[in-house]
Parts: C-alpha cells; structure tokens; sequence
C-alpha cells in the first residue's frame, strides 16, 4: 500500500497563497483554474496585500483565514517560500503544491534548503509536491490547480515538462485522449514519480499512466511500481543516449550504456517507451482502443502494392512478425477475392476495392478468422472512397455509390472484431473520412502516418499488452509479467577484488569453474600441476585485460610446457601472480558473456551476450534489470542475433541453454547481493552440449 495522497488529489478546501491579478505571474494562473469549481470545495486567495484578487476578497495570510485549509499552493518568491510552507503546516494543511522555483536546480544551497522543508513537511504528516512544479490537476475531483485544462479522460499525466503536457493534450485531442490527472512532477522532494504511479494504479478513473521523467529518483522503484500498476505505464524520457556513470574497466562496463539500461528497465516492466510525444500520443491513442494479444504474427493489408510493401517494413521495424500466411486461411482469402489478388501477405486486393467496397470487410473476416494471425494492419486507400463523396479531397469515380459501400464495409468490418478479439489498427490517407469515423468510433486506431500505425499494433501486441488486458478484466488466458525480481539482503561485502577471491565468490553461489591454483613462484607452479591432469591454462593475474596484454596461455600439454611459458611470460610482464588452471574442453563450445554493472539510478543491469574476445567488436548481447531469474535469462539468449548458434550449426550439435541460464542467474544473484561491486563480468561463460563452465571471471569493487 503507497502513501495516501488523498489531501492532494481530493482535498476538502484549497488555498492559493500568491494569488494575483497580475497575468505575468503564475499565480494569478493557478487562481483562475482553481476558481473555475467554486462549488465543489472552499477557495481560499491569499496576497499579503490583501484587497480583492480576480474580483473576490484575498487573505493577507493563511491564518487571516480563520479555518483549516487542507490543500496549499504556494506561489511565492523564493526568499518567502518556508515562511509560507510554516504557516501552511501551523495551519493544518496536509498538503502542499510548491509552484516555488530556485532549489536544488540551483545549486547544493538550494537543495540544503529544499532537503530541509520536506523534512518538515513529513514531521508534520503532509506531503510536498515540487518544488519548482507548475501544479496539478485532477478532472474526477474537479482540482484545477495548473495554469492549462486538461480534457477529460482516462489517462494520468506525470510530466517533468509543462510545455510537454501541453502538446501531448493537443495532440491527443484528434484521437479523443483525455485526462485523469496532471501532476508536475517538479524537483520531487518529497512526493516522488513512485509514489504518484502507485496512487494511479489504484485510481479508478485512469487507464493509462503517461510519464515524462528526465530524473527517475529510483529507478528500480519506479520499474517496480510500473510493473505492478495492473494498467499500461508509457514513458517519453530524455538523455538516454549518453553512457552511464561507471567504471569502464570491463567489457560491461564499455558496452552498458543508459539507453540500455532504461530499455531493459522498460522492457522488464512492462512499460511502453517511446521517443517523441507524437509517439506518446500514438501508443496511448492504441491502448485506449480494442483489444491486445500476447502474439505479434501481423497480416498486413492493402489496396495497393506500394502501401502494403511500406507497411509491412514498417511493422516489422516495429517488432512485429509478419509471415506468409498458412494455406488454409490463403485458400479461404481466394473464395472472396479474384484471381489478381494476392493473398501471402501483405495482402492486396489489386483494385477490387474500386468494384466491391465490401470486399475490404470480406478480406478483414477471413484475416481475423485465421489461426496463424495474431492482428491485422489495413492500409492504403481505405476511407478515400466516402473522403470523394464528403468533399475532403481525392476518390475515385463513383460518388454516393462506393462511398455508401465503404462505410456499410466499415460496420462490417466493426461486426468482424467484435466476434474475433484481435487487434486492427488502420493506416488511411483519408482518416477523417466518415468511414474511418465509424471504425474509429467503434475503437478502432486510425492514423495517417504508415509508421504510426505500425507502433500503436506492436504496443496493443507482446506479453505485457495482453497480461495488462487481462489483469484489468479480471484474469485471463494470458498471465501478466511476473514481477520484477526483488534484490536480494546484502550480502557480507566482498574485500578482495582479486581474481580468485572473484572465483570463490561465484563458485560458493553454485558457478562451475575449472579446477585452478594461485602461484607466486615456480616451486608452487609445480605443486599446482601436480594437483590435476593438464592441459593447463597458465593466466598473468592483476592486469585489465589478460589475453590482449599476452597474459593468458592456452593448451600446455604438460609440466614442462607449463614451467615454459612461466618464464616466458614472467620475462615479457613481470606480473606478481600467476593461476594455473585445468584446460576446458572447448569442442562444439559457445563462448558467452555475462557482466552486472551497478548504475545509479536502476541498481545492477546484467548483460548477457556473445563472449570471447570479440565481445565488443561484434556487440551481441542483451540487458536486463538483475538479479535475472534462469527464464528470462533464457528468453535473453534465444534473442541474441547469433542465437541460431546455441542450436548447432553446421554440422554442431546444439549446447546446453538451460545450463547457461542457471549460471546466469547464480551470476546475476551474486552480484546484485553485493552492493560495493560495480562490475561483474564472467567472459567467457563456456557452454558446451553437457553443460556450462565459467573460464575467467573480474570485478571492480565501488
């Protein structure tokens, strides 16, 4: 259960403490709003000034009140700012809205004084939004405490960005979006973004959850709390393109980039990031519409070839599938189209739609009706026929006539989705046609732009549309994301950064290594090899990386072999040990990579990929939020683009994925358990048809 922000969203009486007439200044924006409901809650406007402020008498302060006030805006400059937030908690508020800028924007000053007042404000029992916000609103309450009005609906804004929230309200508007809340997030000094997601997911009125954050505060609780809200969690953040703050001493740490890690954060999640707020406004406008699947097998189709072609690189480029279709379900295609028609997919009905407007709802029937499709994206011409008869410019011959056929196919088409519960979303160069109302006023997603189309199918398609589908109605065939794992207690701080301590660390949580001995001279270079077969491995220890510096020996067939390249490599490095290890057999081997680095704001990122020496250069690997429980380590695997190699190629009998998924879980458990190691990196992860063995392991200690 999350905090109570009851007082901020539904409060019983508000003030608004900088209240003015003066347009320049935001409190006279904020009074305007929040006059604009008088009947549902006293509001009260206090100037120091006292007089009259937009025509209604001000308190000089919020004692001249005479009552409690429950919600408090402040609006005032910033030499002023805790006196008001004082007088606000003497006079019971039990919630604030700090408009105030100039804190921990500022400087270590500002946010010295910022940590201060939201201290104060806990010790009184109240909770604090912003400072340096622009204000919130709630439409089912009918709050009205930010400078702009937010059109109704069923999705919640959470925005670090107040002219971001105004785009994303016009751009919503042609899709009928509208909202639930507006909260700006400000410097989140003590409601945080977490806080606010949880209190959305329980708030009945919202259905989406939209988020504009460029600072996460915690961002393992903001993944959690997204991925237990039951409800879709869209989030348009910036700088993702920057490398993280960390120690690039292994190949984790080089390849681990922000991105990355805000992806995997994401994609663990459950939640839909996008990149531009046409994309937010896209993917909300799809999940506000019909329903979601867990497949993403796409039949696309057109009325000409060029939009089909376009289409289908766009749906894949969205992560969508899209194969040929099954000889049943082309059988079936051909009984309602003619012989020009192609039918494999994309589907094209090769200027049918000109002679039988219907045929367009016939194809969607037969489309939605076969086993191997998951969800249908219709592209093309598809609403031009009724646009000529509207005079919303182009058509074709045929006016009233076609026109009427095109909006009786829409109803059709409207009539087949209801029986069949799968996705369709349209592409037309006529959207505002009246036979893409109709589609559209029936739930339909309809677009202009091919690529949007294409993203608003794949974020109504996957596990996590279809689980959050079936959450919200109340269970369902397909089970929600599993919640994300949790981090493990800490464990008793790992001292020594060393090679072997490294491999003890990893050997005690169950990772198979070989058989190895630390040495200093050669009389203990001997003793090593008498305690087990070779070949031997001879590795110079205490360098960054071992084979580029010629610090690893491979295949020493024997004592003498061993005793050789001791020398050799003791002339050429000097290192001051050295570790002799039991040679592993690499035949029909694949060589991985498993790496932990600790980022700042979302904890331990593993990484999983191609290993070897080639790890960077060839940069096939995957990331997730760690500890990686052995499925999705898996599913991570299988994703690889070399991944055909785990399968045997060429002749290769195939290796042992679950083993390799053990490890990484062991690996990644291990790391996360230590909060003072920054990287953690087994390269190469050997995994052979009878197993998986780890041959080098590193870490880098904070």
């Amino acid at each position: 259960m999350g905090r109570d922000l009851t007082s901020l969203f539904d409060p019983a009486s508000v003030a608004v403490v900088g209240a003015s007439d003066d347009p320049a200044k935001y409190g006279h924006a904020v009074a305007s709003q929040a006059l604009r409901a008088p009947g549902r809650r006293p509001v009260h406007l206090v100037n120091r000034r006292g007089g009259t402020v937009l025509g209604r008498t001000a308190a000089t302060s919020l004692s001249a009140i005479g009552e409690p006030v429950e919600l408090v805006v402040v609006s005032v400059p910033g030499a002023g700012f805790e006196a008001a937030v004082d007088e606000a908690l003497a006079c019971g508020a039990k919630a604030i809205v700090a408009i105030t800028a100039g804190f921990a924007e500022a400087g270590p000053a500002g946010l010295a004084r910022q940590r201060a007042v939201a201290d104060r404000v806990r010790a009184a029992g109240a909770v604090l939004v912003g400072p340096n916000c622009l204000g919130i609103a709630d439409n089912t309450t009918e709050l009205y405490l930010a400078s702009d009005r937010f059109a109704p609906g069923g999705v919640a804004l959470l925005s670090q960005s107040g002219n971001l929230a105004l785009e994303l309200q016009l751009r919503g508007e042609p899709y009928g979006l509208g909202f639930s809340r507006f909260v700006s997030l400000g410097n989140q000094a003590d409601v945080t973004l977490v806080d606010l997601v949880e209190d959305c997911a329980r708030h009945r009125a919202t259905s989406a959850i939209a988020v504009y954050a460029e600072d996460f505060g915690d961002g393992r609780a903001f993944a959690a709390a997204a991925a237990a809200a039951g409800k879709p969690v869209v989030l348009l953040t910036a700088g993702r393109g920057s490398a993280s703050a960390r120690s690039a001493q292994s190949h984790t740490g080089a390849l681990t980039t922000s991105a990355d890690v805000v992806s995997a954060a994401c994609r663990d999640a459950g939640v839909e990031l996008v990149r531009t707020p046409r994309e937010m406004t896209v993917v909300l406008a799809a999940l506000a519409a019909g329903p979601r699947t867990a497949g993403r097998r796409t039949a696309v189709f057109t009325d000409g070839g060029g939009h089909g072609a376009v289409a289908a690189d766009a749906a894949e480029d969205a992560g969508l599938d899209v194969p040929e279709l099954g000889a049943r379900t082309q059988e079936r295609l051909r009984s309602v189209l003619w012989e020009q028609s192609s039918v494999g997919n994309p589907v094209d009905l090769a200027g049918m739609g000109e002679q039988r407007p219907l045929s367009y709802a016939d194809t969607v029937g037969e489309l939605l009706a076969g086993e191997e499709v998951d969800a249908v994206l219709m592209t093309g011409y598809f609403g031009g026929y009724a646009a000529s008869d509207g005079g919303l410019g182009g058509g074709a011959a045929g006016g009233s006539v076609l026109a009427e056929g095109e909006t009786r196919a829409a109803k059709e088409i409207v009539a087949h989705l209801a029986a069949a519960a799968k996705p369709l979303v349209v592409q037309s160069m006529y959207p505002r046609s009246a036979s893409c109302r109709v589609l559209a006023e029936a739930g339909v997603p309809v677009f202009s732009a091919t690529e949007d189309a294409a993203r608003a199918l794949a974020a109504m398609t996957g596990r996590a549309a279809a689980g959050r589908a079936a959450a919200g109605r109340g269970g369902g065939a397909v089970p929600p994301l599993p919640p994300l794992p949790p981090l493990p207690p800490a464990a008793a701080p790992l001292r020594d950064p060393g090679y072997h301590a490294v491999r003890a660390l990893l050997a005690d949580a169950g990772v198979p290594f070989p058989a190895a001995r630390e040495v200093t001279d050669e009389a203990g270079l001997l003793a090593a090899a008498a305690e087990f077969e070779g070949p031997y491995v001879l590795k110079a220890l205490h360098l960054l990386h071992k084979s580029d510096a010629g610090g690893v020996a491979l295949r020493l067939a024997d004592r003498a072999a061993l005793l050789a390249a001791y020398r050799e490599m003791g002339a050429r490095l000097g290192a001051p040990a050295y570790s002799v290890e039991a040679m592993a057999d690499l035949t029909d081997g694949v060589e991985l990579i498993v790496g932990v680095n600790r980022d700042p704001r979302f904890g331990p990122v593993a990484m999983v990929g191609l290993g070897g020496v080639l790890t960077e250069t060839l940069r096939d690997v995957a990331f997730a939020l760690a500890p990686v429980p052995a499925g999705r380590a898996e599913e991570l695997l299988r994703g690889l683009r070399s991944a055909a190699l785990l399968d045997g190629v060429r002749g290769r009998p195939a290796v042992d994925v679950a083993a390799a998924a053990a490890a990484v879980e062991r690996i990644t458990a291990a790391a996360a358990a230590h909060p003072e190691i920054a990287e953690l990196e087994v390269n190469p992860l050997l995994v052979r048809p009878d197993g998986a063995l780890a041959l080098d392991a590193r870490a880098v200690l904070h």
